[in-house]
């Protein structure tokens, strides 16, 4: 009876995380920014200014400042800002005013979060992206959604680049 108890809660949270993963899924993004999507499909956007990322391809750092995304619930939005490798977004960094409704309400929606000691910060999982939601001074906190297609995509490519100088000699 105890073993079956024990089996029985262990399947409940492991449904609890897997609808928790299918929520964030279902998002995957911020407001009505997706992730993977074309950065001409956001409205407003500012070229700021371009950049080498960690996988040694060349990226486009873009911020809007429209008045759809400017608001989570109460909360003022301070920046969004969107990197993209060929037109299409990976990265959406949110930065807002520092309070617990915030992280209230993201729970509420995404389930528990789980705390990364490492990075002092809180994160979601799902398959195809992450967020994570971290202080980054004693009034904002920031919020950086990553999209793991894009970023495997950037990877193939500079693979591709590599392969062909190899071919090339």
């Amino acid at each position: 009876m105890k073993t079956q108890l024990i089996t029985f809660s262990l399947l409940l949270l492991n449904l609890h995380a897997v609808a928790q993963s299918a929520e964030l899924e279902k998002r995957n993004g911020f407001k009505d920014i997706k992730l993977g999507m074309h950065i001409d499909s956001v409205k407003e956007t500012i070229f700021k200014k371009e950049i080498t990322n960690k996988e040694g391809q060349v990226s486009k750092i873009y911020e809007t400042k429209h008045s759809d995304y400017l608001k989570i619930g109460e909360v003022k939005v301070d920046e969004v800002e969107l990197t993209t490798y060929n037109g299409l977004i990976y990265i959406i960094k949110v930065t807002a005013d520092k309070d617990p409704r915030l992280m209230k309400g993201m729970e509420m929606a995404l389930g528990k979060a789980e705390w990364d000691l490492r990075n002092d910060q809180y994160f979601w999982k799902a398959t195809s992206l992450n967020l994570t939601f971290k202080s980054i001074e004693k009034n904002r906190v920031e919020l950086t959604y990553n999209s793991f297609p894009v970023i495997q995509k950037m990877k193939s490519d500079l693979k591709k680049k590599v392969e062909e100088i190899a071919d090339d000699f």
